[in-house]
Order: C-alpha cells, then sequence, then structure tokens
C-alpha cells in the first residue's frame, strides 16, 4: 500500500505534499523564534513577522546591491536582528516583565510595534511587491520512479531551516545559556533564586528569538514576495503553529508546521487556495477549545 501511495496510485497528493511539506520547514523555523519568546518572557509577539520582513528587506537589497546569495546573507540578517531585538527588548518590554498582567500588555506593545515597523517599512521601500530570484528559484529535482518534483529553493530552505531548529534545541539543551533558558521558562521566580540572572536570560532569549526571525526573513526572500503591509496576513498563521504545538515549544512548534502545512496544502488542492488559511484560522479555534495547552504544552493549572 505504501508502495502504490508513492509510486503511482496518490501521485498528486504526494506531489502536494512535497510542495508543502518543504514549505512547512520554513513554517517552523518562523514560529520557532515566536515560541521561544513566549516560553521565556511569557511575550506573545505581535511584531514577529514585521521582524521576518525586516530580514527579508535586508537579504533583498544584499541579494540586488551586492549580489549576495539570500542563504550567504543568513550570516548578515542574524547578528543585526540579534543586536535589533536586544534593543526593542530593553527599550519597549524589559520593564514589568514580573508583573501579573504582564502578556497582555505585550500584546499591545507589539502590536504598536508592528504598526511602527509596517509605516518605517512602507515609507522607505513603498508598497511593491518584492523578492530575490537567485537561479535555483526556477529549478527543481526529480525524484522516484512517479518523477516528483521538489523544487530546489524549497528543499534548500528546508535543510536550512532543520539545520537551525536542530542548532537551537542542542543550544537550549547543552549549554550553560540553554540551562538558565530552560529554567526560566519552567518557573522564572525559582530560576531567579537558584542564581540565574533572569534580565540577562530574557535579553538574550529574545534577541535569539528575533535572530531566528531573520534567518526566515532571509529564507521568506526568496520563497514568496512580500510588502509591508502583508505581515499581518502571518501573525494568526504563526499563532495558530505554536498555539497548535504548545505555546513555549519548540518541538511543538515544528510538528505544528508540518501538520497544518500539509493540511493546508491538500486542503487548498480539493476547495481551492482561499481555503488553506483557513486550514490555520480552524486550527487555532480547535486546538483553543479542546485542548488549550497544544499537543505538547503543560496544562495551566488553576491557583
Amino acid at each position: 500500500m505504501i508502495t502504490d501511495f508513492l509510486n503511482g496510485e496518490y501521485v498528486h497528493e504526494v506531489q502536494i505534499l512535497i510542495f508543502s511539506l518543504t514549505l512547512g520547514g520554513v513554517y517552523a523555523l518562523m514560529a520557532s523564534g515566536l515560541t521561544l519568546v513566549f516560553g521565556v518572557m511569557r511575550i506573545v509577539n505581535l511584531a514577529h513577522p514585521a521582524f521576518i520582513f525586516i530580514a527579508a528587506y535586508i537579504s533583498y537589497y544584499a541579494f540586488t546591491e551586492l549580489n549576495l546569495d539570500p542563504m550567504e546573507s543568513i550570516l548578515i540578517n542574524v547578528p543585526l536582528m540579534f543586536i535589533f531585538g536586544v534593543i526593542v527588548y530593553r527599550v519597549f518590554l524589559a520593564s514589568g516583565a514580573d508583573q501579573p498582567r504582564y502578556t497582555e500588555k505585550t500584546v499591545l506593545l507589539t502590536f504598536a510595534l508592528a504598526l511602527m515597523i509596517e509605516g518605517v517599512l512602507g515609507y522607505l521601500f513603498t508598497g511593491a511587491n518584492r523578492s530575490t530570484t537567485p537561479t535555483y528559484t526556477t529549478e527543481v529535482f526529480f525524484t522516484g520512479e512517479a518523477q516528483y518534483l521538489v523544487p530546489k529553493a524549497q528543499l534548500y530552505a528546508l535543510l536550512m531551516s532543520l539545520v537551525l531548529i536542530i542548532f537551537t534545541w542542542s543550544f537550549l539543551q547543552f549549554t550553560r545559556m540553554g540551562y538558565a533558558i530552560r529554567a526560566t521558562m519552567q518557573n522564572r521566580a525559582a530560576a531567579q533564586t537558584v542564581g540565574v540572572n533572569v534580565k540577562w536570560v530574557s535579553t538574550f532569549s529574545f534577541g535569539m528569538g528575533t535572530a531566528l526571525a531573520g534567518a526566515a526573513g532571509a529564507l521568506m526572500s526568496f520563497l514568496f514576495s512580500f510588502f509591508p503591509n502583508t505581515h499581518w496576513e502571518w501573525v494568526a498563521l504563526l499563532l495558530s503553529l505554536i498555539v497548535l504545538g504548545g505555546m513555549g515549544s519548540l518541538v511543538g512548534a515544528v510538528v505544528g508546521a508540518f501538520l497544518l502545512a500539509g493540511t493546508a496544502g491538500l486542503v487548498s488542492d480539493a476547495y481551492g487556495p482561499s481555503w488553506s488559511p483557513l486550514t490555520f484560522y480552524a486550527a487555532l479555534f480547535l486546538i483553543l477549545l479542546i485542548r488549550p495547552q497544544g499537543l505538547f504544552g503543560k496544562k495551566l493549572e488553576m491557583t
């Protein structure tokens, strides 16, 4: 049955899944920075897609002005966006982090920040659609007896996303700073009690989450066209990924990204592209209704 599925009977469906799942890796990278920031500081960062767009513009101009491949521009985006994230956190989000209603406050602050970024990007770059066009964006691999098409751009983006996500997971699991970040995720007050510098960990984590957005922006620059105000289209998509997986769970963000990317691709093929975004909205609604903590999240206890 598996052989039939791969090599003949369901060729079209497999092809759709290939297209969708290769994009799923990029969605996972986009969501990983957002879920990391929520896990450490309980910040619901509505400006995260705007950060991705900033990085996409950096990659666009590195490509057009310096002839630098978007994959190579990750080396520029990551440190620049890390510094940008540290500044944003210290200026806008550092105060009141221990207040009971801090999460609600961050929703309003990051919403305002997203509007500001949109205005600046619109002023600097106008509303014209832009994208980078390295040669591999029009090339494909052929694989399997059924000669499935695997777009090189999406495959390269998937592989790069997985490398960065694995690096992030390894950093969290095996480094001293990673231990401090995970301790802060589990219990901020307890971590501070045992000597963790929670303010520095929070600042570093926000910078790290923004750096991941920088890497995602480089990949986005050749996978999608973009202009300033379309970052709002990504807010619900990314929130649905991390809510499905469990807010604060890196593994959950990856699993949620692949599940929803595959489902959205099949829905789009069956009912039309206009139904694809509904997949993410429906998932967000259902998971909040049935299992609010997500697939890998911890159930909140009433106090």
